[in-house]
């Protein structure tokens, strides 16, 4: 069977950097982040991420360059952990995960998380909470406007994991046995 890539979004503050940086060391895949890439623009523009997803919504070239650069990845033979929103709409053959949190514990991630650029600068974790609420429902809006699919729509993946309460590890362990049975699944049905 040809590659099989996983893709992981969820919650903003679930960990799903974290997750997939592990997964990349674990399974030696590639990692690949369209929030490094969002960032990045946002930083360029002047603008903070929640500020670029409402930029984003008039100005659709920054979410085809971001589409773009994954879509190239179905025809790379390497494997690759994709943390991104959209991922799992865009790679044809990927296992797809959802991560969940709590709403507080995600706010409390980010406002803890120091290399995370682009952020607005909230302290307190419910208005961080808020935000990023705030933000999620600006991109999920976004994006069913755009491809005609609902993020949030837990059927669209193959797992879906609350990572409240467990750590990374925990949860990277528990998605590389369900990752290793879909896999063999997928090999057998071939």
């Amino acid at each position: 069977m040809a590659k099989l890539d996983i893709t992981i979004t969820g919650d903003l503050g679930s960990g799903k950097s974290s997750v997939a940086k592990v997964l990349c060391k674990m399974l030696n895949f590639n990692y690949f982040s369209t929030g490094v890439i969002q960032r990045q623009i946002a930083k360029e523009k002047g603008l903070n991420t929640l500020e670029l997803n409402y930029f984003s919504e008039n100005n659709l070239d920054i979410d085809k360059y971001i589409d773009d650069q994954v879509i190239k990845l179905n025809d790379v033979p390497d494997p690759f952990i994709l943390d991104s929103r959209m991922a799992w709409h865009f790679i044809r053959k990927s296992f797809k995960i959802y991560l969940t949190v709590d709403p507080i514990v995600a706010a409390q991630r980010v406002i803890a998380d120091n290399q995370r650029e682009g952020e607005p600068l909230i302290e307190d974790a419910y208005q961080k909470s808020l935000n990023l609420l705030e933000r999620r429902a600006a991109e999920d809006k976004r994006f069913k406007a755009i491809y005609g699919v609902d993020c949030g729509d837990l059927s669209n993946y193959d797992l879906v994991l609350d990572t409240t309460g467990f750590t990374i590890d925990e949860i990277a362990k528990k998605i590389v046995e369900r990752y290793t049975e879909f896999f063999n699944q997928t090999k057998e049905n071939n």
